[in-house]
């Protein structure tokens, strides 16, 4: 996903076999590569929440041990200031597609993890879309499907804890559809008032659509508040069309 030489001397080392492992002081994390912040351990669900609840994420390639992230400046949303420029207002306007939440979760981290022109790989290892379905079924991790004609052109997942959605990875099969999968995920997190929509690292594509950088002190700061609101995951998987 990303190029990244690490600085192993630099970095501590996460025992596989202790899930609830403290991580390091975020104030560790590198300056180059931007965040890069410990290496190892595994993938279990305990320790998972435990890194986004503290705004922490993993993000490696094949051959690579997991590695563990907190970029400063952080890439953010706020879900109820999205913004949707003409054009594609008109896209979610004509009304040709059909959304979804949770119905087809595990083809939607499989689009996601498929290689892309350009690319030689991808970050979506076997072991990265085991640990997220598992989450799914824990109800920690949803996912956004885009239809038309009653097939998947386009969706997004990630993980919800309390007021905050930590977006992981987004897919597009026909022109707009992944546009169209964020955009109502993030009507959908207004009206249930999450406060924040966490995009990790920033893009030209995210910029467009309102995305902004948050020093990582502000975005911490911002994920606390998010933290103590109530979640809602019982909901996600009975809401359809949330544009409509």
């Amino acid at each position: 996903m990303k190029n990244k030489d690490t600085e192993p001397l630099r970095l501590r080392w996460l025992d596989p076999a202790q899930p609830d492992e403290a991580f390091p002081p975020i104030n560790q994390a590198l300056k180059e590569p931007n965040g890069l912040l410990a290496l190892g351990g595994d993938l279990s669900s305990t320790r998972l929440l435990n890194a986004y609840r503290q705004g922490i994420f993993p993000w490696y390639g094949h051959g690579e041990p997991i590695l563990w992230w907190s970029p400063d400046p952080r890439c953010v949303f706020d879900p109820a200031s999205v913004h949707v420029s003409r054009s594609l207002r008109r896209i979610l306007n004509k009304k040709d597609h059909r959304v979804t939440f949770d119905r087809a979760f595990e083809t939607v981290i499989r689009a996601c993890a498929e290689l892309r022109p350009g690319q030689d790989g991808t970050w979506l290892t076997p072991a990265m879309q085991t640990a997220y379905t598992l989450l799914h079924h824990q109800g920690w991790a949803h996912s956004v499907e885009v239809w038309r004609n009653d097939v998947l052109i386009g969706g997004i997942y990630g993980v919800a804890i309390g007021g905050a959605f930590f977006g992981e990875s987004m897919f597009s099969r026909a022109p707009n559809a992944s546009k169209i999968a964020l955009v109502s995920l993030a009507r959908q997190l207004a009206g249930w008032n999450f406060t924040l929509l966490d995009a990790q690292v920033g893009s030209a594509h995210l910029y467009t659509l309102g995305a902004v950088d948050l020093p990582r002190r502000e975005f911490l700061q911002r994920l606390s508040g998010a933290l103590a609101l109530p979640g809602r995951s019982q909901a996600w998987g009975s809401r359809m069309n949330p544009a409509d």
